[in-house]
């Protein structure tokens, strides 16, 4: 009998993906959604409703949980920080304690930004202290600790694993491309062909990587868990993972790539130091979200329980998405 993965946050840019990786894999697949639910494949879960959350682990049954759903915005978080840690570290708190209780595998998708990105610090492994810059760094480590704390891999009877992960990539389809960051500056690019001038991120240094590479690893890393449960060799797995892609760009260099698949000049795209901006406006007294200049993640724990770690080219990736030689 195939095992039940549930994933919240199936209908999103990375939810997507991880749901195929386990059909793939020849699992039973869920996802959850509000507001683009379909049952039975994607079910209804409003995350801020602890009683949903049971409602949906008792109905699907799952052996594991990858919790993609989140409020992955930092602008937005900004702005509305208690909407913020409702979604990403109090639901998550829920989440977890039910998953534990249920003895079911959570894999709690996290963030590069939950590091400070100061500088001369990065590579980060998982072992490396958080030091969040931001209000999306700090709601996101705030779930990391309580899916630590909820659902302990060992001396209970839950499994739970943080993965981080850093910006990410993937197939929208028809959906607003602001979906996701990357993605959008396809976007950004075609406008500045009709005069719109846009000013492009030249000062962090990001690691894009797509998303299907994370959902295989979600699904490599159910298995070795789960397996590693079943014979009692559990606690000896480690907590924290990091996954990351490793060609290093600002989100500048990501268009100049995108523009040279698209044919299109980057006359209308200025490369900017925002971090400049930020000072300016922090000493303005208005409101700032720090972007971490490098927050590189160390993959070591992860080939050390010998998961691959390949990833995809970015420009590779982007050439078969732009021009039409799509999966």
């Amino acid at each position: 009998m195939p095992k039940t993965a549930l994933i919240t946050g199936g209908t999103g840019l990375l939810g997507r993906e991880v749901v195929k990786a386990f059909k793939r894999a020849g699992w039973m697949a869920i996802g959850t959604g509000l507001t683009r639910a379909n049952p039975p494949d994607i079910l209804m879960l409003d995350l801020l409703q602890e009683e949903d959350i049971e409602k949906v682990l008792s109905d699907a049954k799952p052996d594991v949980v990858v919790h993609c759903a989140a409020n992955r915005f930092p602008d937005q978080c900004t702005k509305d920080p208690t909407q913020a840690r409702s979604l990403n570290a109090t639901s998550t708190s829920h989440l977890a304690a039910h998953c534990h209780a249920k003895n079911v595998l959570l894999i709690y998708i996290s963030t590069d930004y939950v590091f400070s990105g100061a500088p001369g610090e990065a590579p980060y492994r998982p072992s490396s202290p958080p030091s969040p810059t931001n209000v999306y760094g700090q709601t996101k480590r705030e779930g990391e600790e309580t899916v630590l704390q909820q659902a302990p891999y060992a001396g209970g009877k839950g499994l739970a694993v943080v993965l981080r992960v850093p910006i990410l990539y993937g197939h929208i389809g028809d959906e607003d491309p602001s979906a996701g960051a990357v993605n959008v500056l396809v976007k950004q690019i075609w406008k500045s062909q009709y005069g719109q001038k846009i000013k492009m991120d030249h000062y962090a240094q990001r690691y894009p990587t797509a998303t299907e590479d994370v959902a295989r690893i979600c699904v490599d890393v159910s298995k070795l868990y789960l397996e590693k449960q079943r014979v009692d060799q559990a606690e000896h797995l480690p907590r924290i993972l990091h996954f990351s892609a490793e060609e290093r760009m600002t989100k500048w260099e990501m268009c100049e790539v995108l523009a040279e698949i698209l044919g299109l000049p980057l006359g209308g795209v200025e490369a900017w130091d925002p971090s400049r901006d930020d000072v300016e406006k922090s000493e303005r007294g208005e409101e700032v979200t720090v972007r971490p200049y490098d927050c590189h993640l160390d993959t070591g724990v992860l080939k050390e329980l010998e998961v691959d770690v390949t990833a995809m080219s970015f420009k590779d990736w982007w050439k078969r998405e732009l021009l039409g030689n799509k999966r």
